[in-house]
């Protein structure tokens, strides 16, 4: 407990210094918001699997069915709202010390949370919404539910006619090349590096936090498991993150 003590009054320190914070976050940051883990053994994943791109775009069957997977997986989830993690950040940037979040979540609690969404960068998208692959008109999800009751096949969009897809990034799917140098940007300018709630092995987002320790910037990874850049970490926290960044969170 001592040891634990003396790494938040490390983090605190750290903070307190820092005036340009990038806050990194991946899945662990959202699971005290009931958003469980995709990935574990009987998870939302294991039943409701998502299609890779490929797949999704190789028919209408395919996209019906994809669409169709992940309202199953929004029903389930059900309404969330932010957590301290979240609100930790956003309260950074109310303060003026927030460079800006690199999230690799799909939820969309960072701007829930309140900062704004000029300062977040979504390396995987956005799950809270639809988009055209053609001309990115948006449509709402409970769109899609009204148009998968109504017809037998997949909506369409409604500017263009073209495919519509969740504003995620799917497996397979290229990155978003703009996303990519916006978090380059923002690891650049920083100066102090915040991994919370991640396994750092997707990559290529896993590759930021490394960047970040290879220019000298203080990185600080906040996580219940090791991660594979454990060794290049100024301080690391193994403990609840919603419990270590409780202190920095508005109620």
């Amino acid at each position: 407990m001592d040891d634990l003590n003396g790494k938040r009054n490390e983090l605190a320190s750290l903070i307190k210094g820092a005036n340009r914070i990038v806050v990194f976050s991946g899945a662990g940051i959202s699971t005290e918001c009931g958003i469980p883990d995709f990935r574990s053994p009987g998870g939302v994943w294991e039943r409701f699997r998502p299609l890779d791109f490929k797949t999704f775009m190789s028919s209408e069957y395919a996209r019906r069915e994809g669409l169709t997977r992940f309202l199953k997986i929004r029903e389930e989830v059900g309404p969330v709202k932010p957590g301290r993690g979240h609100r930790a950040a956003a309260r950074w940037h109310r303060l003026g010390k927030l460079a800006g979040v690199i999230t690799q979540n799909i939820d969309g609690l960072h701007q829930a949370a309140g900062v704004p969404l000029s300062k977040v960068v979504e390396l995987h998208g956005n799950g809270t919404y639809a988009h055209c692959l053609a001309c990115g008109t948006r449509h709402e999800l409970d769109w899609i539910g009204e148009q998968l009751e109504a017809h037998p096949g997949a909506p369409s969009c409604t500017a263009c006619g073209g495919i519509v897809k969740t504003a995620t990034i799917s497996f397979g799917q290229p990155m978003p090349e703009e996303e990519m140098r916006r978090a380059e940007k923002l690891t650049r300018a920083c100066d102090l590096f915040l991994a919370v709630g991640s396994s750092l092995v997707v990559e290529p987002a896993a590759s930021f936090p490394v960047f970040a320790a290879r220019l000298g910037i203080p990185l600080v990874i906040i996580n219940r498991d090791p991660t594979p850049s454990d060794s290049l970490a100024n301080l690391i926290i193994r403990d609840d993150i919603g419990d270590v960044l409780a202190a920095y969170a508005d109620e």
